[in-house]
């Protein structure tokens, strides 16, 4: 049954919201999120301190779009209030395994024994910081923190080796919205 569909966000004090075309800007004490929002049938708009998502007629399929739009949105109001945190531990008992930031570079050198570093590009709005045995990513977008530790997590993935013996690598114990 097709009816109207309108969704709110409530932007809190301090965080602004601008809409140019299907781009949506969100500024905030800790940093900007622009997202892009391609759909003709949903119009996304701001009003009154509140960013309002409409669909004339929504169909099954555009109630859920306007849902996943929704959300995405909360975790840039979030992000922007305060960043979203990623953590990974580094596991090493084989080889002393060295993980460093060089320039736009995450590195992870003598991995397994490996002569060759292993890389991932660091992405744009995103800090990532080696304390220890820890690795912190934060980045007031949740997608782009959540994309940066999956590469690093990625990076250092076992092939041809018994991984239950081997169990080297950076692996995440924390991300944004556990508790």
């Amino acid at each position: 049954m097709k009816e109207d569909l309108r969704l709110q966000v409530a932007l809190v004090k301090g965080i602004t919201a601008v809409v140019a075309g299907y781009s949506l800007t969100v500024k905030g004490p800790k940093g900007e999120v622009i997202k892009t929002f391609i759909n003709p049938k949903i119009k996304i708009s701001v009003e009154n301190e509140k960013v309002v998502l409409f669909s004339p007629q929504a169909t099954k399929r555009e109630k859920t779009v306007m849902r996943s739009f929704e959300s995405h949105i909360k975790n840039m109001v979030e992000g922007v209030q305060e960043p979203h945190i990623y953590k990974l531990k580094i596991c090493s008992s084989h080889f002393p395994m060295n993980v460093s930031i060089s320039g736009k570079d995450f590195q992870v050198k003598n991995f397994l024994g490996e002569s060759v570093p292993r890389k991932a590009h660091l992405l744009p709005g995103v800090d990532v910081k080696v304390n220890g045995v820890d690795i912190i990513i934060t980045s007031a977008d949740k997608e782009a923190a959540g994309q940066m530790a999956g590469r690093i997590e990625n990076l250092c993935r076992i092939t041809n080796r018994d991984i239950r013996i081997f169990q080297d690598g950076c692996y995440i114990n924390h991300k944004s919205g556990w508790k």
